[in-house]
């Protein structure tokens, strides 16, 4: 969730606030600058980008996962240990349900809406990124991954 927030440092702060000294702090959260899939239909290079441009629009950061270590430290934290781990998605069903969610998002959501309204993109292109991940879901061989940051930290 940090990855949505204007000052996730901030957060972290209250994070350590309310866990006694000593204690463990552990977040997780994406990093979409990872993202990779197979095949590349047109429309998945402009859903990524439009991503992550309103993304930041909105004062989040879509690529989270790499700045935890950092805004732990930031935040106080001491101890922390950075790992991190895969999604993915290929199985008939896995690409069902994420291609639909996501071509769902493109045109009928808050980030279709401030897609448009901030200058990202045109409806014209949120059809083609929702068409880029039906047909990305329907192939197939298709694969989808990205990573995840994590990190566990121990409050001073």
């Amino acid at each position: 969730m940090l990855q949505h927030l204007a000052d996730p440092v901030a957060v972290l702060v209250e994070m350590a606030r309310v866990v006694r000294p000593g204690g463990i702090i552990a977040a997780r959260d994406v990093d979409y600058g990872g993202a990779i899939w197979y095949p590349e239909p047109a429309g998945m290079d402009e859903w990524l980008r439009v991503y992550a441009a309103v993304h930041r629009a909105g004062g989040g950061e879509p690529n989270a996962g790499r700045r935890l270590r950092a805004w732990a430290h930031a935040a106080g934290l001491v101890e922390v240990t950075s790992s991190a781990s895969v999604w993915g998605f290929s199985e008939p069903d896995e690409r069902k349900w994420w291609g639909e969610l996501w071509a769902d998002r493109a045109l009928h959501s808050d980030f279709a809406k401030q897609a448009v309204e901030g200058g990202h993109t045109t409806q014209e292109g949120l059809e083609r990124m929702a068409g880029a991940w039906r047909e990305w879901a329907e192939h197939p061989d298709g694969w989808f991954s990205f990573p995840h940051g994590e990190i566990l930290a121990r409050v001073p």
